[in-house]
């Protein structure tokens, strides 16, 4: 049994589009090297293009005289399927133009609420002045619900405060954050002079953020050695809550050092020093395995940098 051959691919068998819009022009100016102005190009460079284009197709399309280029008869049947393939070709170019269009129309970016509150507004504003016609929605919430958004196709582009990049995720650290105990200055904490321990603060009913947290999460690791954190004394779901009830004298509270900054200057709240223990943890760009991002979200992680 014959086995028959197996053609090579259309690529190597059609010329490019560039050889194809060069080949009209020489049709429409009646001149290669009108043709290669027009198209940027030297002369030179459009004469092996076209030499390049007659070998592959194995026919002659242009004629060259002191006068000019004449299409033979070849050309002008070559040049009329040409035409087509270059109006399909611009058809697609605007159809995907289009498409981005339409996506950088919008940006959707899910948040844990720390950099939600502290850091995007800024970038958010910077990101504007770069794409006035860009609407972005925000959606805030704790680290677990930020991949949750992402792996739903629910956000273009999250961000997370965990100990590391979530199931399903590829990412990238764009800064670093440090977690401080603090108190309001009333509390007795804030007047002893040895530095709590590590095991103090575990066994003491803190004022939390909830589970799937970036906050807790590190939280969580850092005491696990020192038998792990108490049951809250509060568990709220913001920054700004756990730091507005840490403020009224409710109890101590771990927070991120970017939320306090005005209150530790104001003396609202008072940092407690604990030994032994660095509550740091990487601040993260993340998106879905594979899915780099493009359009206003690599704008906007570009902007973090």
């Amino acid at each position: 049994m014959t086995m028959e051959p197996v053609p090579s691919p259309l690529a190597h068998r059609v010329p490019d589009l560039g050889s194809l819009e060069l080949l009209l022009a020489v049709a429409r100016l009646g001149s290669l090297g009108r043709a290669a102005r027009e198209l940027g190009i030297t002369q030179p460079a459009a004469s092996g293009r076209l030499r390049a284009m007659e070998r592959l197709l194995g026919v002659a399309l242009v004629e060259r005289s002191p006068r000019g280029s004449r299409l033979t008869d070849a050309g002008v049947l070559v040049t009329d399927w040409a035409r087509r393939v270059v109006e399909a070709a611009e058809a697609f170019d605007a159809g995907a133009q289009a498409l981005r269009g339409r996506r950088d129309s919008r940006l959707r970016v899910a948040a844990s609420m720390t950099i939600a509150e502290y850091l995007l507004p800024g970038w958010l504003i910077a990101l504007r002045t770069e794409r006035p016609g860009t609407a972005v929605s925000l959606l805030a919430g704790n680290s677990t619900a930020v991949a949750e958004r992402l792996l739903a196709a629910e956000a273009d582009l999250g961000f997370v405060e965990g100990l590391d990049v979530p199931a399903g995720l590829d990412g990238a650290v764009i800064g670093h954050d440090r977690l401080v105990v603090v108190t309001a200055p009333g509390h007795p904490w804030a007047r002893r002079r040895a530095q709590l321990t590590a095991g103090e603060l575990a066994a003491t009913p803190l004022i939390l953020r909830e589970r799937g947290s970036g906050t807790r999460q590190v939280l969580d690791a850092a005491l696990a050695a020192h038998g792990g954190l108490s049951e809250p004394l509060l568990e709220l779901a913001s920054t700004t809550a756990a730091k507005a009830a840490a403020v009224s004298g409710a109890g101590p509270s771990v927070l991120s050092e970017l939320a306090i900054g005005e209150e530790l200057a104001a003396r609202r709240l008072v940092e407690i020093p604990v030994h032994g223990l660095v509550l740091r943890r990487d601040l993260r760009a993340v998106w879905p395995t594979g899915h780099r991002p493009t359009g206003p979200a690599r704008d906007l992680l570009g902007l973090t940098r």
